[in-house]
């Protein structure tokens, strides 16, 4: 995914490269380096709501799964929404090479400062790691598109590769970062080298930023592989414009500034008491104000032609199920995590295994299916489902897959600790539900949205994937309220209930799009 502008032109050295399994010499850099990004970010992730709600006593921060849910829900929410202004400031004033740059800096001193065990370096970390991801995500897979000329038969190969690099640093982050935060092997190393044990999370977070290092080097090691791809700012391209965005960026940069500082003097004073939950709130209702406002201006005062009005509403259709399917399937990392450190037996063949180890199975899962279903869309030709359907059959697995849940956690209220099977089962059926939405969401977008919002249109799927995990945070606040089978069904009806109202808009939706070609 990419907010950043694919200069496709800027790609002389393309052609003839072939030195990295037929593709260019630059690929392999943008793939470590990915891969190692992806590391750092899914090893913290899989440890995040873990360390959380972990006793003080055994190194964690001891938040209730209320205040933890909101945090979580929170900062994942706000690592996508950062993709957006990343893509802006690399398309006007960094370039894209230097926007990834400053983005792996930035997350590897956010690991760094959550292996410091410290409340304050913990939200700093979360800071650093937020706006880093913002730089980096994005800009780095637009490079991968500059790596080829617009008719390169290996481009779609390329995009391939390129997240063939995302699924194995996902699948191997939860292994190493977990053993080193949660494992009692490794706690008994610690112990034994006069370490408090308490301090593991801390090592997992510190395997995170060494991770990120590690990508850093290689990238820059891999500079010169890169030919000129991501060397220069796409846009402005006269001065008028370059100085109007300059005034952009300094406003914004007063205001995001100028208001932290004026919180931070409020709360100092006594005048405003600043608590996560409170930030958490408010950002939420932000965030619905930003998504509501934004579908106002697009459908009351935006002048569209009768055509772009109905692919418009297409759009919001896609959008609206898009966020309901994300706040469901990010559960991975939070609620479903929190049962497997609670409810699940994590044992096999005699040896304890962390439970920050399920979260591997998702990328493992991806990296031995996806060739499936791509081969699958392929065989299918005309036959191939529309992108309303494939968004539908989405929802449908991840329901199942809470559905699973519901009869797992019906064994775990029993006091029963269950069988790694149940996760594993759902992990399974939520991955397939991915692969049938997430790789035509944001193609299924760009084709229906109007050409002069194209970027816009990409703002959109960032909007669906920030919406849908700051709600899923909230789901996962839920946690201790409910009963595990009242919450993990409620979660199964509200993802069917939206496959149903999906399922019965197909056809109209088909036909709407037939009469507006």
């Amino acid at each position: 995914m990419t907010t950043a502008t694919v200069r496709d032109s800027d790609a002389p050295q393309a052609p003839g490269d072939t030195r990295f399994f037929g593709h260019p010499r630059g690929l392999s850099t943008l793939f470590f380096t990915e891969m190692w990004e992806r590391f750092s970010y899914y090893g913290m992730r899989a440890l995040l709501i873990l360390f959380m709600t972990a006793p003080i006593a055994t190194g964690g921060l001891q938040f209730d799964v209320a205040k933890a849910g909101i945090v979580y829900g929170t900062y994942t929410a706000l690592v996508y929404l950062t993709a957006l202004p990343g893509g802006w400031l690399a398309d006007r004033f960094l370039g894209l090479r230097r926007a990834t740059l400053y983005g792996g800096v930035s997350i590897m001193l956010g690991h760094i400062s959550l292996a410091i065990p410290s409340l304050t370096t913990f939200y700093i970390g979360l800071g650093l790691v937020i706006i880093g991801t913002g730089l980096l995500k994005p800009n780095i897979s637009a490079m991968v598109g500059e790596l080829y000329t617009p008719d390169d038969v290996r481009r779609d190969a390329g995009f391939s590769i390129y997240y063939m690099g995302i699924n194995i640093g996902g699948f191997a982050a939860p292994l190493v970062c977990g053993w080193l935060a949660q494992s009692e092997q490794f706690r008994g190393v610690l112990t034994s080298a006069g370490i408090s044990p308490a301090s593991s999370w801390h090592w997992g977070f510190g395997m995170a930023a060494v991770g990120m290092f590690f990508g850093l080097v290689q990238y820059m090691s891999g500079w010169k592989h890169l030919g000129t791809a991501g060397m220069e700012p796409a846009l402005p391209k006269n001065e008028e414009e370059r100085a109007r965005q300059k005034r952009q960026l300094r406003l914004g940069l007063i205001t995001v500034v100028g208001g932290g500082a004026l919180l931070a003097a409020l709360s100092l004073a006594g005048i405003v008491r600043v608590t996560a939950e409170g930030v958490g709130n408010a950002f939420g209702v932000l965030l619905v104000l930003v998504t509501v406002a934004f579908f106002v201006w697009m459908f009351t005062v935006a002048q569209w032609t009768p055509v772009e009005r109905k692919r418009l509403v297409v759009v919001l259709v896609l959008f609206l199920a898009a966020t309901v399917f994300w706040s469901v399937f990010e559960q991975q990392g939070s609620s479903l995590n929190l049962f497997a450190e609670r409810n699940t037996r994590t044992s096999l063949f005699g040896y304890e295994f962390p439970a920050s180890w399920f979260q591997s199975f998702n990328s493992l899962f991806i990296i031995t299916l996806a060739p499936l279903f791509a081969w699958l869309w392929i065989r299918l030709g005309h036959r191939n489902p529309s992108s309303p359907a494939k968004f539908t059959v989405g929802l449908v697995f991840v329901a199942l897959g809470f559905g699973v849940m519901v009869l797992a956690s019906r064994r775990a209220e029993a006091g029963i600790m269950v069988s790694p099977l149940w996760l594993i089962v759902t992990f399974l059926l939520h991955t397939i539900g991915e692969l049938c939405l997430s790789p035509v969401g944001l193609s299924a977008m760009t084709r229906l949205a109007p050409a002069r919002i194209a970027g816009l249109t990409m703002g959109v799927w960032f909007l669906a994937l920030s919406l849908g995990n700051f709600l899923g945070g909230r789901v996962a606040s839920f946690y201790e309220a409910f009963s595990l089978p009242q919450l993990f069904g409620s979660v199964a009806l509200y993802a069917l209930a939206a496959a149903l109202v999906l399922a019965v808009s197909i056809k109209p939706i088909a036909r709407m799009l037939e009469r507006g070609r």
